[in-house]
Order: C-alpha cells, then sequence, then structure tokens
C-alpha cells in the first residue's frame, strides 16, 4: 500500500455535497491520493479551507470579482482562475489523472468534455453531461480510450451488478428510487407544498437541487437517460422501482431469473471511493449495513400521475436529438424558480412538458447542437415561467 504511485485527482465541484465527501475520502488515504486542481462556485471562504488542506496547484471560482477576493485567502504558489475557462483549466490540469466530475447542472458538461478530449478519466457525478449530450461523450470516451467511472449510488450499483454475468444475458436494470419525501402525500396537498418540505429528504443528504429533483422524481429520470447513454441499454430495458429504505442502489436481471442487488447503508462516501480506486476498494471505516435492523425491503411501482417528471424523462429519451437537454434546461429553471417561490411545486412539471413541446427538438450532431438547444429552451420556459405566474 505504502509504496503505491500517488493518483493525482482534479475535482470539479469541490465545495458541494459530492465535492466535499470526495475530499473526506481522500483524506483518509494521503498516501494513495493527491488532490491536484479544485473548482468551485461561490462558497469561496470553504475553497479557500480546501486549498490550505490539500494544497493544489489550482483553484477556480465562478467569477473574476469572488476571484480577487480569494487570493488573499489561499496559500501562496495556488494558481486562481475563475469561470467556464477556469473550470476547464481545472479538468484538464496537465497532472490530473482521474477527474471528479461533480458540478451541479449544465454547468458541468463543457468541463467534463473537455477533460475527456484531453485523456482524463472520468468519476461522474455530474449526471446532465450524460442526460445533455450523452451520444458525443461515449463517443469521446471510446475515441480517447479514457474510463466512465459512475459516482451516483444507482449507477456505481448497476455497474458493479453488470460485473456478475455478461452484457447479452442482461434482461432488464432496475434503478431504485426512495420516492422522495411526498412518496404518501395525497396529490391534491401538492400545490401547498413548500420549500423548506421539499428540502427534507428522507435518507440522503444533498443539495438543494437534486433534493427537489428527488421530490419530484426527475432525479431518477435524469438517471435513467444517463443510464441509457452509459450504458449502452434502450429505455424498455431501464425501469424503475420505489424503494423507501434506500438501501438496494439498483439491480441488474439477467435472462435466467437472477437479480444481482446491491445493498449498503446511504451514504455517498462508497460510491465515491469506488470510482476513486476502481477496481479496487477501500476501507473506508463507516458502519456496515445491519441487515435485521433495515428490514422489512420493500418495493413500489412509481405513481406516475403525481409524478409526472419520470415520464417526461421517458419522453425525451424517445424524442432523441436535443429533447434530453431541452427537458434539463427546463427542469433547471422550474427548480430554481420553485426554490426563489416563483413557481408552485405542482407546477413544476407543468413548466418543463410545455418547453419540451414548445421548443424545436433537433438532431445531435455536435456540442454546439446541446448549447444552442440549452440556451433556447431556458428562454422558452422563463417565457412560460412568467404564462405561469400571471395565471
Amino acid at each position: 500500500m505504502g509504496t503505491e504511485k500517488l493518483k493525482k485527482i482534479a475535482i470539479l465541484g469541490s465545495t458541494g455535497s459530492v465535492g466535499r465527501n470526495t475530499l473526506d475520502v481522500i483524506s483518509r488515504f494521503p498516501e494513495r491520493f493527491k488532490v491536484v486542481a479544485l473548482a468551485a462556485g461561490e462558497n469561496i471562504e470553504l475553497l479557500a479551507k480546501q486549498a490550505w488542506k490539500f494544497k493544489p496547484f489550482l483553484v477556480s471560482c465562478k467569477n473574476e470579482v469572488l476571484a480577487q477576493k480569494l487570493a488573499p485567502l489561499l496559500p501562496k504558489g495556488v494558481e486562481i482562475r475563475s469561470g467556464k475557462e477556469g473550470a476547464i483549466s481545472c479538468a484538464t490540469h496537465p497532472e490530473a489523472e482521474l477527474v471528479v466530475s461533480a458540478l451541479v447542472g449544465a454547468v458541468g458538461l463543457l468541463p467534463t468534455y473537455e477533460a475527456i478530449r484531453a485523456g482524463k478519466d472520468i468519476a461522474l457525478a455530474n449526471k446532465e453531461t450524460l442526460v445533455m449530450a450523452g451520444p458525443l461523450v461515449m463517443e469521446e470516451v471510446v475515441r480517447r480510450k479514457t474510463k466512465l467511472l459512475p459516482v451516483d449510488s444507482e449507477h456505481s450499483a448497476i455497474f458493479q451488478a453488470l460485473q456478475a454475468g455478461r452484457r447479452e444475458d442482461v434482461s432488464r436494470l432496475i434503478l431504485t428510487a426512495s420516492g422522495g419525501p411526498f412518496r404518501t402525500r395525497p396529490k391534491e396537498e401538492f400545490p401547498n407544498i413548500s420549500r423548506e418540505e421539499a428540502l427534507k429528504h428522507p435518507n440522503w443528504q444533498m443539495g438543494a437541487k437534486i433534493t427537489i429533483d428527488s421530490a419530484t422524481l426527475m432525479n431518477k429520470g435524469l438517471e435513467v437517460i444517463e443510464a441509457h447513454f452509459l450504458f449502452g441499454f434502450p429505455p424498455e430495458k431501464i425501469e424503475v422501482k420505489i424503494h423507501p429504505q434506500s438501501i438496494i442502489h439498483s439491480l441488474v436481471e439477467f435472462v435466467d431469473g437472477s437479480l444481482i442487488a446491491h445493498l449498503g447503508i446511504p451514504d455517498m462516501r462508497i460510491p465515491i471511493a469506488y470510482a476513486l480506486s476502481f477496481p479496487e476498494r477501500l476501507h473506508l471505516g463507516l458502519p456496515r449495513l445491519d441487515l435485521i435492523a433495515t428490514s422489512p425491503l420493500t418495493f413500489e411501482e412509481p405513481d406516475l400521475e403525481k409524478f409526472p417528471c419520470l415520464a417526461l424523462a421517458y419522453k425525451a429519451l424517445e424524442l432523441g436529438g436535443t429533447a434530453p437537454a431541452v427537458l434539463n434546461a427546463a427542469n433547471e429553471v422550474a427548480v430554481e424558480a420553485f426554490l426563489t417561490h416563483k413557481l408552485r411545486f405542482d407546477l413544476i412539471p407543468v413548466l418543463i412538458e410545455k418547453t419540451l413541446q414548445e421548443t424545436e427538438i433537433k438532431p445531435l450532431q455536435r456540442l454546439e447542437d446541446v448549447i444552442d438547444a440549452d440556451i433556447f429552451a431556458r428562454i422558452k420556459a422563463q417565457e412560460i415561467l412568467y404564462e405561469l405566474e400571471k395565471s
């Protein structure tokens, strides 16, 4: 163990939930990992603390104004950059071997894509990269011969379960979902759901955006799209089941009827560590899963009438081309509007569906097609938001 070469890591989104958990794992294994670059958004105080602890060569924050405030807080010799170019510089840092892509939302696409083009292996927590530009990203992964290792607990579970058999013997992938905080809430009460209620996830500690996505089940819809591109199975072979305990993280069914399930406590450090150390496993010292205490484990079909966002994700996948990018853009606008009290919870899927209906879906041939679709969908979603606010 002690004589192993240090693996050099760049982290995009270092101050977010996944970024902080990644640094927690790295801090437990200083003999195995070295942080070379950190990219974050607006939380420059935390970014400065991370820089002092991990001594990266390069840090980046959201914009030049914040970079000027950050400069005096940093150790000597740490280079500072900002904005989109700064994040790309971190993602493509010459020393980095593995890039942890943990920025939230569409902003993560370009730096992750550029990291792949630079030949870096990717630990992917930014699902929007594959949702928006799946075919283009996977083509580049093959071309550059890089590894794309999933960090989401569900995709990590499938990635591990697939190793139990041959791809041609897989009959379906089953993604599990907790059902969020409103699984048993009557639909009639959805118009009155508050921001505070929606941010209380029953099992996981996550950032605001992904927590709202979990409450609407859009998070699971985005994961279906991600799984389609990541593993190469058609949408009809990817199913979602509600599993309120969040102990079984996902399953793979083979043609002989065997189901291979991945179980574990709901702690993001487990899939993060597996992506960092693949194909090895690290002794994290976390609590073991108590099968007796967590019993019984139950499953339900998702209620698509109460949670139409999941059906909208399948619809976008069926439409193909730029439709998943449009779906993602509309969802980001809707979630931000809900978090800032401009849109009712029950109108989130309404805004997304209208945006999908009213935005032209085009073929996906190059990255510019994705970026254009994202911009146009956001403009359309803002127009629809304005109409919904008036009504």
